[in-house]
């Protein structure tokens, strides 16, 4: 994952439009199919005051989720999604690799975006909550998840 100081591309709002801060996290999901963001949502809205943050993953083939990690959620999410939308050739939609049907149907079950509310530059989750985005498709590990804040 790239992202922080180095890895940001930041857009400022023009004179005399609303201020949204917009940020766009680059991920490589060749080795994973869950990555979580928490931490760089959190760099992009540290000390921005009061507001909600928009997280917007702008791909057919993806879904973001709020769920705990490092407890095991992260593989039965997965298993879950298996038992749900099996990989096989059961699909309409049959071009690419083997089950790849089955991407363009991930998105209905895991939104492709979620807002968060943030207060006095903190993104309000609950204790256990982590911000993750999820792409099973192999073909594509080229990912990016947009982050928007609107103050007010």
């Amino acid at each position: 994952m790239r992202g922080g100081d180095d890895g940001r591309a930041e857009r400022q709002p023009e004179p005399g439009l609303s201020a949204v801060r917009t940020f766009v996290v680059e991920l490589d999901m060749s080795r994973t199919a869950i990555a979580d963001i928490t931490d760089e949502a959190a760099r992009f809205v540290r000390g921005a005051g009061d507001g909600l943050l928009s997280v917007f993953a702008p791909h057919a083939t993806a879904g973001l989720a709020l769920i705990e990690t490092g407890a095991g959620s992260e593989a039965d999410l997965l298993e879950a999604l298996g038992r749900l939308l099996p990989r096989d050739a059961r699909y309409r939609h049959q071009h690419g690799s083997p089950g790849h049907g089955v991407d363009h149907l991930l998105p209905a079950l895991l939104p492709p975006s979620l807002t968060v509310p943030v207060a006095g530059g903190r993104m309000l989750l609950g204790t256990w909550q982590r911000l993750v985005l999820v792409s099973l498709n192999r073909d594509n590990p080229g990912r990016q998840v947009r982050l928007s804040f609107l103050a007010g």
